[in-house]
């Protein structure tokens, strides 16, 4: 009698308290094998490379190398492993960023242990999995996802130079500081502000920050 293959995963996620239970509730499943775990981007490439495992099951948010450029890098040398990323931010930006890199799950960290595991093994079985935040934001055609219309109009009606203006005033920079650090009048900031403000339907620097955050105009 043929054993079926385990599923091998690794696990990148700078929390051990995420990390660890995880691997030890899956290796208990049985139908999978974890190959490796690591606390970041960095340290989990050697690891993927060398066990080019079926699934990795990467968080966004973590120090060192940006998970999206180690994504591109895992996409390039080990085209058989499918990418699952996982976080507690649920932006626009984020969301095309995975869809970018061909990922075929986005999870968030408010989701069970039980289902972060189905979501793994429904990628294994050659589908997708993504949390009802994200499959929300996002138009699933066949084998391929893009980032809905009505997610991407708002941010991309500002020009450069607005959703640079709103970056720094969402960073708590007053306008004047803005007008001095990058050598412009403090009108033209004000202009800049008062315009994407208008084109986003925002009424408030509060309401403004959350939509920065939101769509990864500046980090959470």
């Amino acid at each position: 009698m043929l054993l079926k293959k385990k599923t091998a995963v690794i696990l990148v996620d700078d929390h051990a308290m995420m990390r660890e239970p995880l691997a030890s509730m899956l290796q208990a499943e049985g139908s999978f094998d974890v190959v490796g775990t690591a606390a970041s981007a960095g340290a989990a490439l050697p690891l993927i490379r060398e066990r080019q495992p079926d699934i990795v099951l990467m968080d966004i948010d973590m120090a060192g190398l940006q998970c999206f450029e180690a994504a591109h890098i895992i996409r390039a040398e080990c085209p058989m492993t499918q990418l699952i990323f996982l976080s507690a931010f649920v932006t626009d930006h984020f969301i095309d960023r995975a869809l970018e890199v061909q990922a075929r799950g986005y999870v968030t960290k408010f989701e069970s242990p039980e289902r972060i595991i189905q979501a793994i093994r429904e990628v294994a079985a050659g589908g997708a999995f993504f949390s009802e935040q994200v499959r929300s934001r996002i138009v699933i055609d066949g084998h391929a996802a893009s980032l809905s219309a009505a997610s991407r109009s708002r941010a991309a009606t500002l020009t450069r130079r607005e959703r640079e203006m709103v970056a720094y005033y969402a960073r708590g920079l007053a306008q004047k500081e803005i007008a001095d650090m990058i050598k412009i009048a403090k009108k033209t900031v004000e202009h800049h502000i008062t315009n994407a403000m208008r084109k986003l339907d925002i009424h408030s620097k509060a309401e403004l920050i959350r939509f920065a955050v939101r769509e990864g105009i500046v980090p959470p």
